[in-house]
């Protein structure tokens, strides 16, 4: 059977969803020439391809220096947050008011394996760190679909050179994983007590949660390798 060959979009996917998850660090070099032995493609399609990662924040491609990863600019990962809590705290907010029970019961469901996924976070090596924010986004995605705002869903959760990785370095640096069970248990409470109040705080708790958890070690020599940092 003749095998189909790998696509330009292939290969974005494939690199986007490596810079997003960590696996190529911010501040690597992507080498043309390996990329093109890794993939079995000529030069053309793969410099399409940083073309696109460049468009899209994921690397910068500097001339006589190559192509480097970004690092992650907090101010933006601020600005995403700032705007997450407010479209969540609505969007949770008219759930609240008007979800049918077996929207409910999908969001415990959805809580349900959440918790499952969280019982191999105490070993970093073996956690999947990106089964486990699946899960965590099936459940904020009940309310979306049921009020009607996937548009803003799709749009909140796309691929992101900032956020994606911020939320990632939580879980590795933080262990964040005690704390996102509780916030998602409180939403669950809320949901169940048809309760409106107190979700903008508990949204600013959550989604804040990273910038808190990982705090100082931000600017650590640990980690600030990861950060855009000013001159």
């Amino acid at each position: 059977m003749e095998q189909l060959s790998i696509t330009n979009e292939d290969i974005y996917k494939i690199l986007e969803s490596e810079i997003v998850s960590l696996k190529i660090a911010p501040g690597d070099i992507l080498s043309e020439n390996s990329l093109c032995q890794r993939f079995h493609i000529s030069r053309t399609p793969i410099r399409s391809v940083l073309q696109r990662l460049q468009q899209n924040r994921f690397v910068d491609i500097i001339p006589h220096k190559g192509t480097i990863v970004t690092t992650i600019n907090l101010d933006i990962v601020n600005q995403i947050i700032y705007e997450r809590v407010a479209v969540e705290t609505m969007v949770l907010r008219d759930f609240i008011q008007i979800c049918p029970p077996t929207d409910v019961e999908r969001v415990r469901y959805c809580l349900r394996i959440m918790e499952e996924a969280a019982k191999a976070a105490d070993n970093l090596d073996s956690f999947d760190i990106n089964d486990f924010l699946d899960k965590d986004l099936l459940m904020h995605e009940v309310w979306f679909r049921s009020t009607g705002k996937m548009f803003l869903w799709e749009r909140l959760t796309s691929p992101h050179p900032d956020y994606s990785r911020f939320i990632r370095l939580d879980i590795v640096g933080a262990k964040n994983v005690p704390d996102v069970l509780s916030d998602h248990r409180q939403m669950m409470k809320l949901i169940d007590d048809r309760c409106t109040d107190g979700i903008e705080e508990l949204m600013k708790r959550h989604l804040y949660g990273g910038i808190r958890r990982l705090g100082g070690c931000l600017f650590s020599d640990e980690y600030k390798k990861y950060f855009q940092h000013p001159d």
